[in-house]
């Protein structure tokens, strides 16, 4: 397929575009908030950007359960939606808040009650743990919203109002980078947090991202949700949602049980290695906002070709996202590498730190060609037709028979330099290419879910 046959569908480019740029956007606008913690603390003190950045896998862990909630709802809801079948979206809408719900409850208590704990996970540097509890202790208010607030913003999506989701991310992400600035230095007559202030930031956008949120749902008549349906339960549809929910949560849990991991792998090998892997995480997030508005948009547009019966049209399009994937990956690639200078003329490192994140920034720039291939594919085509179990076992394999093995052995057993540790924890993502591609050339994601 050459380029010019790749874009030559009109109407392909205005659906992909429209669903994509959007989510792309609201992607960049949450990574801005990381982005800005960690340019602002890390004017301060190293210490103190590197405590938030372990702090905030906690919430990590949160948000990607959530997530595997909302894209169970979002896998059954797009192809409903396509049928435009309205009562069936807010019944799974309501079966997702229910349980998004209870999750934030957990994660909020686990913050607010035993934070030292959560911290010692992550770190065994006294002086870490110590910022991070402090930042946690308030950041655990924001964590009761998220449930609420993130399943709105996905009926949304469902709604194809992902505009409003730019929005909404753009007026709180704004809201939290200013808020960051005066709290964090104590700007405009406020006393200066440092660290507390980074969370009192996030607590006070999270609000306002919920109360847009609700706004946007009350104007449009698909996207308002109907509550009746709070506690209603189909014997039917619970089953279609749980099993679709049980791989996706089984596949996010351990993704994100393992990602984290290798942020404990970088903690334990001193600060300067957590310093630059902070700031390597924070260029990671900005530079795959595509890829991940990419799977977003994907995952809906196939939804509602699968879920319209248009079989045919869905395999067609996911050849072409295969091909869009591979480009964005190669642009990510070179966007990671060109983004080392500045960043290490906005964040103040140490020499170790800066020879650290040197090394990270060359073997992140190969992991984003992988990453955003299994982006696209896994969590957008094979999502989307419910092929949701291929992602578990990849995995299970790639990431914890090969990469944490390994990456755990290099810490704690054989001291390896933290260039080849961090190596390690990216080989999950390379790793699984072949094995990717071989599984999407069976077409067992062209499916409707509704019949």
């Amino acid at each position: 397929m050459n380029l010019k046959n790749l874009f030559s569908d009109r109407r392909f480019n205005s659906k992909l575009f429209h669903l994509a740029l959007p989510i792309a956007f609201q992607n960049f606008m949450l990574a801005c908030v990381a982005a800005s913690d960690t340019i602002m603390l890390g004017s301060l003190e190293q210490n103190a950007m590197a405590a938030v950045s372990l702090a905030s896998q906690i919430q990590f862990v949160q948000n990607v359960t959530v997530t595997g909630v909302i894209a169970a709802f979002q896998i059954l809801g797009a192809q409903y939606a396509g049928k435009s079948d309205k009562k069936t979206v807010d019944k799974l809408f309501c079966m997702s808040l229910r349980i998004c719900v209870l999750v934030s409850l957990v994660f909020s208590f686990l913050c607010f009650f035993i934070p030292t704990g959560m911290m010692k996970i992550f770190t065994n540097e006294d002086v870490l743990i110590s910022y991070g509890v402090s930042y946690l202790k308030i950041a655990a208010i924001s964590y009761l919203i998220t449930g609420f607030s993130q399943c709105l913003i996905a009926l949304i999506k469902l709604g194809k109002n992902t505009a409003a989701v730019a929005k909404i991310s753009t007026v709180a992400v704004i809201l939290n980078i200013i808020l960051n600035a005066i709290f964090i230095f104590g700007l405009l007559g406020m006393p200066k947090m440092g660290v507390n202030g980074a969370a009192l930031a996030t607590v006070i956008s999270r609000v306002v991202e919920l109360f847009l949120a609700i706004i946007v749902c009350s104007k449009d008549s698909f996207t308002r949700p109907d509550l009746t349906k709070l506690f209603y339960f189909s014997k039917r549809l619970s089953r279609d949602f749980v099993k679709q929910l049980i791989p996706l949560m089984g596949a996010y849990l351990v993704w994100t049980i393992g990602f984290t991991s290798y942020s404990a792998f970088m903690g334990h090998m001193g600060v300067d290695a957590a310093a630059a892997n902070s700031v390597a995480s924070v260029v990671r997030s900005l530079v795959s906002c595509f890829m991940r508005g990419l799977a977003g948009g994907t995952a809906i547009l196939i939804g509602y070709e699968l879920g319209s019966g248009k079989l045919d049209r869905a395999r067609e399009y996911g050849d072409k996202l295969v091909v869009i994937s591979i480009i964005c990956g190669i642009i990510s690639a070179i966007l990671t590498l060109l983004t080392v200078y500045p960043s290490l003329k906005i964040v103040k490192l140490s020499e170790g730190a800066t020879r650290d994140f040197l090394e990270m920034a060359i073997v992140l720039s190969v992991y984003m060609v992988g990453c955003s291939l299994n982006s696209v594919v896994i969590n957008g085509m094979f999502a989307s037709g419910g092929d949701t179990m291929f992602d578990f076992y990849s995995l299970c394999v790639t990431m914890w028979m090969v990469a944490i093995p390994l990456a755990a052995l290099g810490t704690f057993v054989f001291s390896w330099p933290v260039l080849i540790v961090y190596g390690c924890t990216c080989l999950d993502e390379v790793g699984k290419i072949p094995w990717t591609m071989y599984h999407y050339k069976k077409y067992k994601w062209v499916k409707d879910l509704t019949i």
